[in-house]
């Protein structure tokens, strides 16, 4: 990819080559949320913790191959973002910065809007992608976590029982692994790379690992540890 040779000559010639911007458009995953708790108000809040977000993990990663290369790294992931939220803020939050590379990961919240949101997902995904390349940024498509497939012994909370029991249907009735075929579908014909950490995670259910006690908040974030899958796929894609 185009980031590695910008990475390596940067690398070679710190001096004289530009700096090197990775952006990361996402939903609450990428803004770096984990766990959920009551507010005294009654609503619910979420634990944000930026520094074990993947794009943190990523950039030690890349750290440890280039030392010498300083990466600016661009956080435009927001809890509750969807596609078409994505593609209202693209210039803002993105295209203002001027990345070399835009991880773009969504389909987690999408997905709850059912089979008949389908189509808006995908033409929002479209236009991200066509607009990041009028702009000739680099796009790596990232597919996300599965969420629970159950409700977890930990849930004690009754509103929070009712938003996993909405995910876990998601997830088990094949409605986000439809979403994503027609991501995937989507980048295939735009030529965008896919990171497909979605599949992983499905392999990883297949293999008798409960999947919902590797989310942080039991319904949709994953954990701390499992954020470092999605940055060791990402430097796999990055370097191919």
């Amino acid at each position: 990819m185009e980031i590695v040779k910008k990475l390596a000559a940067k690398a070679a010639d710190n001096w004289n080559a530009p700096p090197v911007t990775i952006a990361f458009l996402g939903d609450s995953v990428t803004q770096g949320c984990f766990e959920i708790y009551k507010k005294s108000d009654g609503n619910i809040e979420t634990f944000f913790d930026k520094n074990a977000a993947y794009h943190n993990y990523l950039a030690q990663i890349l750290a440890v191959l280039y030392p010498s290369v300083p990466i600016n790294i661009v956080n435009a992931g927001i809890s509750g973002s969807n596609a078409p939220h994505g593609l209202e803020r693209l210039e803002r939050d993105v295209i203002s910065h001027h990345p070399d590379l835009t991880v773009v990961c969504f389909g987690l919240n999408d997905s709850c809007g059912g089979p008949e949101k389908l189509d808006l997902y995908t033409e929002s995904l479209e236009k991200i992608f066509l607009r990041l390349k009028e702009e000739n940024i680099e796009i790596i498509f990232l597919t996300p976590n599965m969420m629970c497939t159950g409700i977890s012994c930990h849930l004690k909370d009754e509103q929070e029982i009712s938003i996993a029991q909405n995910a876990a249907k998601v997830q088990n009735d094949g409605i986000l692994d439809l979403y994503l075929d027609a991501a995937r579908e989507l980048c295939r014909k735009n030529n965008i790379p896919v990171c497909d950490c979605y599949a992983k995670w499905k392999k990883l259910s297949e293999s008798g690992i409960d999947i919902t006690e590797l989310l942080s908040n039991k319904i949709n974030h994953p954990t701390r540890e499992m954020n470092r899958l999605f940055a060791y796929s990402l430097a796999e894609t990055m370097l191919g």
